[in-house]
C-alpha cells in the first residue's frame, strides 16, 4: 500500500491542526473571561494554589512521595502564589514572575526524572514478561503532571495581563494605559498575555500576507 499511508498522515496533520486551533480559541475565551471576571478569577486561582498544596502533602504522607520534591512542589507554588498580588498585572521583569518560570522547568525536569527512575528500578526486579507492582501508570504520571507541575503555570499564563493598569491622571497621558470609551467610562489597558501573544501572531500573519500581495476579505470591498 502506497496511498492508504499517505493518507493517515495528511489526516493526522489535519486533525492536529484543528486540534491546535480548538485549544487556542478556548484559551482565547478563556483569557476575555478572566478579564471580565478578575475577582472571581483571582479568587478561583488562590483556591486552586491552596488545594494542590494539600493535595501534594497527601501524596507525600499517604503515597510515599519523595519529600524534598515534595516540598519543591509546595514552594513553587507559594512563589506562584506572590504572583497573586497584583493579580492580573505582571511585569516581565519582576523577580518573582521570572523565578516562577524557572520554576516550572525545574519541577517538570525533577519530576520527569523521579518518574523515570522509578519505572526504571521496578523493571530490573523483574522478568522481560513480568509486569511490576506497585508502580504508576501512564495516565497518573499524566495526571499527576496536568494537576500539581503544570496547571496553576498555564493557568497564570493565561490570566496575567502583560502591562499594568496605569489610570491616567490631570494632564498626564500615559501610553499604553487606561483611556475613556465612548460612554465616558474607563477602558483598561492591556490585555490577557496569552491574547496579546495571540493578536500578535496574527497581525505578523496579516502583515506577511500584505507584503506578499494578498488583501483581507475587507480591504476587497
Amino acid at each position: 500500500m502506497w496511498i492508504l499511508p499517505l493518507v493517515g498522515y495528511l489526516g493526522s496533520i489535519v486533525g492536529f491542526g484543528f486540534m491546535t486551533l480548538a485549544i487556542a480559541s478556548g484559551l482565547y475565551y478563556l483569557s476575555e473571561l478572566v478579564e471580565e471576571h478578575t475577582v472571581i478569577a483571582k479568587r478561583f486561582l488562590s483556591k486552586l494554589i491552596y488545594s494542590i498544596m494539600v493535595l501534594q502533602l497527601l501524596l507525600c504522607f499517604v503515597d510515599g512521595f519523595p519529600f524534598f520534591l515534595t516540598l519543591l512542589g509546595i514552594f513553587s507554588h507559594v512563589i506562584y502564589l506572590g504572583n497573586m498580588r497584583r493579580f492580573p498585572f505582571v511585569k516581565l521583569t519582576d523577580p518573582l514572575f521570572l523565578s516562577s518560570c524557572a520554576l516550572v522547568l525545574v519541577n517538570h525536569y525533577v519530576w520527569f526524572k523521579h518518574f523515570s527512575h522509578h519505572q526504571e528500578r521496578a523493571y530490573q526486579n523483574v522478568s522481560y514478561y513480568e509486569t511490576p507492582d506497585n508502580i504508576p501508570t501512564f495516565t497518573e504520571i499524566a495526571s499527576y503532571f496536568g494537576l500539581c507541575v503544570w496547571l496553576v503555570p498555564f493557568a497564570l499564563f493565561v490570566s496575567l495581563s502583560a502591562s499594568d493598569n496605569v489610570l491616567p491622571t490631570m494632564g498626564n497621558e500615559s501610553v499604553g494605559s487606561s483611556s475613556a470609551d465612548g460612554n465616558g467610562g474607563r477602558r483598561r489597558g492591556g490585555g490577557g498575555m496569552f491574547k496579546t501573544l495571540v493578536d500578535g501572531v496574527l497581525g505578523w500573519f496579516g502583515q506577511a500576507s500584505a507584503m506578499v500581495g494578498l488583501k483581507r476579505p475587507e480591504d476587497r470591498l
